[in-house]
């Protein structure tokens, strides 16, 4: 028999019944209850309709991390409309481009630029309404619709296959191994999938969400013993900063309230994980694979790790296949492209809205990552299919050479790229924010006994700006193309 369902409005009425007073969601200072979450939600939401939000619309939302987007969000859901999150730091074009695949009736932000909508921020759609009572219960046809740039770098919308809603009863512990009255703690921009999904489903199982406004290493540290955290995600590239503080500092901080610590967005180098699991614990560290479009997951812990070093995991949801050039499926052990699909019968888990997927006959559809299978059916990540670097006719993945970089004490970031070549077809180029003190003489001997020859930097490219987002994320396509025009 099927579990009844509830809005996502509707859970947090109810919370705001059963426990009034608990925190819901604390972010630079400021904590609301879960009945003051309830009560400011429902001003948002009644102003939101006031602005022509209807039943089933996409809502943009560019908010940087603060309580005021998780009240946005819920306002949102109350309306019966979709949150649709973006970067609060995007320009003019691409926010103008993700409008309307959106359709978005009014935008919630903090933006200087002039847009042909509403432009409202928490305080000001709180202004417009002090109706606080409860409205009619509406479920969004879409639960969540953030975007992805993609290799191609043209912005698309991924519409999520589920609907707004929840679970009527309360479960022991949710996805993500949220248990209600956890602490979760969120350095991450809330504008990233995995973070606002993670936000969204500890408000939804009651948990206290603490959002640190932005990621600072120590800071995040602080706010897992200040508030005596059960659960906190991390990505790779926070994870190497943490980690890069002196060790004196770390020890300073009592992580030991610590159940899970949840990992994902980009790949995590070795040496840095395995430091993790000695650190938090082998049955607190997690990773799981997918994407937004979440057609199949994988999942893995710290003591399976250990025994298969550099694996995201094997399949919990879903299928997922690595096939070869000619489509056909690989063998254990031999690195080809992953395709995923859905358990037979399930509906789409997301739709998009301008692009389309790569797919083979059966229902098949890729992200463009490679890897390859071990015999017990552990995953594990090479890199993106548009971004390995064949270099005089051998496979070069940047992943691999970039967790190498990252090993370097004195590296802060990197990005490795493929630069055309006549002889070699392609070199590898190392694009890196170093530490002072950090010179290419001392990475290449550092390089020298951790990589094959072809698999070394051709040449180094020192920059200041970091190159990776703040999931970790790094675009090379777009860092080849602007070096490839530059020596035009």
């Amino acid at each position: 028999m099927a579990e009844e369902m509830i809005s996502l409005g509707a859970r947090l009425r109810d919370l705001a019944q059963t426990k009034p007073d608990a925190p819901a969601v604390t972010s630079g200072g400021t904590t609301f209850t879960y009945a003051e979450l309830h009560s400011r939600t429902n001003r948002i939401a009644r102003a939101l309709i006031d602005k022509g939000v209807k039943h089933g619309d996409l809502v943009t939302l560019g908010l940087p991390n603060s309580t005021g987007f998780i009240e946005a969000a819920w306002a949102i859901w109350k309306a019966g409309a979709t949150p649709q999150p973006i970067s609060f730091r995007l320009p003019k074009n691409e926010l103008e481009a993700i409008m309307e695949l959106a359709k978005t009736p009014v935008v919630i932000g903090q933006f200087a630029h002039e847009i042909d909508r509403p432009l409202l921020d928490v305080d000001e759609l709180l202004a417009l309404s002090d109706d606080d009572s409860d409205l009619p219960d509406l479920v969004a046809p879409i639960y969540k619709a953030p975007t992805s740039g993609g290799s191609t770098g043209r912005p698309k919308l991924i519409l999520s296959g589920n609907r707004a809603e929840t679970t009527k009863e309360m479960p022991e512990a949710g996805g993500f191994r949220i248990k209600p009255g956890a602490t979760v703690v969120i350095p991450a921009a809330l504008y990233h999938n995995a973070p606002f999904g993670m936000a969204a489903a500890g408000i939804t199982l009651g948990a206290h969400v603490v959002v640190t406004p932005r990621f600072d290493p120590e800071a995040t540290l602080q706010a897992v013993q200040q508030h005596k955290a059960t659960w906190l995600y991390l990505v790779p590239t926070m994870m190497s900063r943490i980690w890069r503080l002196p060790e004196e500092v770390r020890a300073a901080y009592d992580v030991s309230s610590l159940e899970t610590m949840w990992h994902m967005a980009a790949p995590c180098p070795a040496w840095l994980k395995e430091n993790f699991i000695h650190w938090f614990g082998p049955e607190t560290v997690m990773e799981l694979y997918a994407g937004t479009e979440a057609q199949a997951v994988t999942i893995i812990n710290g003591a399976e790790w250990l025994e298969h070093r550099g694996s995201v995991g094997r399949v919990t949801t879903g299928e997922m296949i690595v096939v070869g050039e000619d489509g056909q499926p690989l063998p254990a052990g031999q690195p080809g492209e992953i395709y995923m699909r859905r358990p037979a019968g399930a509906p789409p888990s997301y739709q998009y809205r301008g692009a389309t997927p790569r797919t083979l006959p059966g229902g098949w559809e890729s992200l463009g990552d490679i890897g390859w299978f071990d015999e017990d059916g552990y995953l594990y990540l090479a890199d993106r299919r548009t971004d390995m670097i064949l270099v005089g006719g051998s496979n070069v993945y940047p992943a691999e050479i970039e967790a190498a970089l990252d090993e370097h004490p004195l590296v802060q970031s990197s990005a490795v790229i493929g630069l055309p070549d006549e002889d070699m077809g392609a070199v590898v180029h190392a694009i890196v924010q170093p530490r002072p003190g950090l010179d290419e003489a001392g990475l290449r001997a550092f390089l020298a006994d951790k990589l094959v020859t072809y698999k070394q930097p051709r040449s180094y490219e020192f920059v200041e700006e970091p190159l990776r987002d703040d999931a970790g994320k790094v675009r090379r396509t777009a860092l080849r193309d602007a070096r490839i025009k530059a020596q035009a």
